[in-house]
């Protein structure tokens, strides 16, 4: 009965959605990939917004529910069906307003084959973003191996608008082949030299406190397009991956008649989504690099690089599973195992799969009397109290299901604020074991 009332709502969801864009009209900028696709949403909203009246999905409303209520201007009630008939209702009703965005920006997430069908059966997008793959990308599980995950997101470039753009990442191998099946006009990102918008001289940014200690302040680099450089600093925002999300975002924006400046002015605002590479204040004065919305093997390593980059007396990273990546599982902890080496001083994991993540650093020559092992977050979380002390920073790391989330709450300095700070904060989420 479940699955029949769930099929029934979707497609209601999918006619109102549709009706909706027949009234308005507005411009579709649509993200896909496997690496910072809600980040890059964002960044793209925040430049857009400083000229334009934008809605982009909330959190990630990246699913056959969430892009349809995304473009309804609706949230989900979870489990509620009594919920569920009044966001139907204010669905239908939707198409009646007098106002609506002038542009969407609609992430869209693909974990089966068929995913992206259904996002691109009601949506014609003008603009597609696609971030990144990375070798082994996450949510490859369903699918027999990388390549056919890539064709899925790749039809997102084939369907987008004959006279749109589509911006691809020349830094990632299976999105930049993309350009061969896409329509319209086709803008690279990225650090290598083909690059249409090219990132250079990545540094972070750090400050001096009274005491005289460097604590992290953001990131600084420069933008070079068509023979020009801007230089771009970005407040609290981490790790060089954080460039890519920048660059896609400026791509997008030239579209819209900004200039590599004016896009850059308005990413001053831009700050990132909890659980994404986020620096809070731990307790004992020392600092939680939370990174715990989910991960894959390419995010786990931007998150290390950007801990090894940081400025502190010790580097604690408490890394968790990562999820949906099939036949990897294996090799992919073990390759996160040998790049930890070097980088932390001490690791803390959770789960049987980041077991492998210790036991290659332990192969690898990373002492064992600083690796632990812990059953789940939260304990992972009491631990890392124990062994905190101040001028330390703490990457915490792993997969959705793992809840990471609830290591960063053991030990921030203010877990009044977790609400506001931390992700997966909602009731369902609270309720769920």
């Amino acid at each position: 009965m479940k699955v029949f009332l769930k099929k029934i709502i979707i497609v209601l969801l999918r006619w109102e959605a549709r009706a909706v864009l027949q009234k308005f009209r507005p411009r579709i900028v649509a993200v896909t990939g496997s690496i910072g696709k809600s980040s890059t949403k964002e960044a793209i909203a925040c430049i857009l917004g400083s000229k334009y009246f934008v809605r982009q999905n909330p959190k990630s409303y990246n699913s056959e529910f969430g892009i349809p209520l995304t473009i309804l201007g609706l949230s989900t009630p979870w489990n509620s069906t009594g919920g569920w008939i009044m966001v139907l209702l204010r669905g239908f009703f939707a198409r009646f307003r007098k106002e609506y965005p002038h542009i969407l920006v609609l992430e869209a997430g693909v974990d089966r084959p068929g995913d992206m069908d259904t996002a691109l059966s009601f949506m014609e997008p003008q603009i597609s973003v696609v971030t990144a793959l990375g070798e082994i990308p996450v949510h490859v599980e369903f699918f027999p191996g990388p390549k056919e995950l890539a064709f899925e997101k790749s039809k997102l470039v084939r369907r987008t608008l004959a006279g749109g753009a589509v911006i691809l990442n020349a830094d990632d191998p299976m999105v930049y082949e993309m350009r061969r099946e896409a329509r319209g006009k086709i803008i690279t990102f990225g650090f290598g030299k083909e690059a249409d918008i090219r990132m250079s001289h990545y540094a972070l940014v750090t400050n001096q406190t009274g005491a005289g200690t460097e604590i992290p302040g953001g990131i600084r680099c420069k933008v070079d397009y068509q023979g020009s450089s801007v230089p771009l600093r970005m407040e609290s925002v981490y790790g060089k991956q954080q460039l890519y999300i920048a660059a896609a975002a400026i791509a997008v924006s030239i579209q819209f008649e900004f200039t590599v400046l004016t896009a850059v002015e308005a990413l001053v605002n831009y700050q990132p989504l909890a659980g994404r590479l986020r620096l809070l204040e731990g307790i004992k004065r020392t600092f939680i690099l939370d990174d715990t919305y989910n991960a894959s093997p390419t995010a786990m390593h931007a998150a290390l690089d950007a801990l090894r980059d940081m400025p502190a007396r010790r580097r604690i990273a408490v890394l968790g599973d990562m999820l949906e990546i099939g036949k990897f599982t294996i090799p992919a902890h073990q390759q996160i195992g040998e790049l930890a080496v070097g980088i932390a001083d001490i690791l803390i994991l959770v789960g049987p799969r980041a077991k492998f993540i210790g036991r290659q650093a332990h192969e690898n020559g990373m002492n064992e009397s600083v690796i632990h092992e812990c059953g789940n977050s939260r304990d992972a979380g009491v631990f890392v109290q124990s062994l905190l002390e101040p001028g330390d920073i703490v990457l915490i790391k792993g997969s959705q299901s793992m809840r990471m989330e609830r290591a960063v709450e053991e030990i921030m300095a203010h877990p009044e604020q977790a609400s506001e700070l931390l992700c997966r904060q909602e009731e369902y989420w609270k309720n769920k074991v």
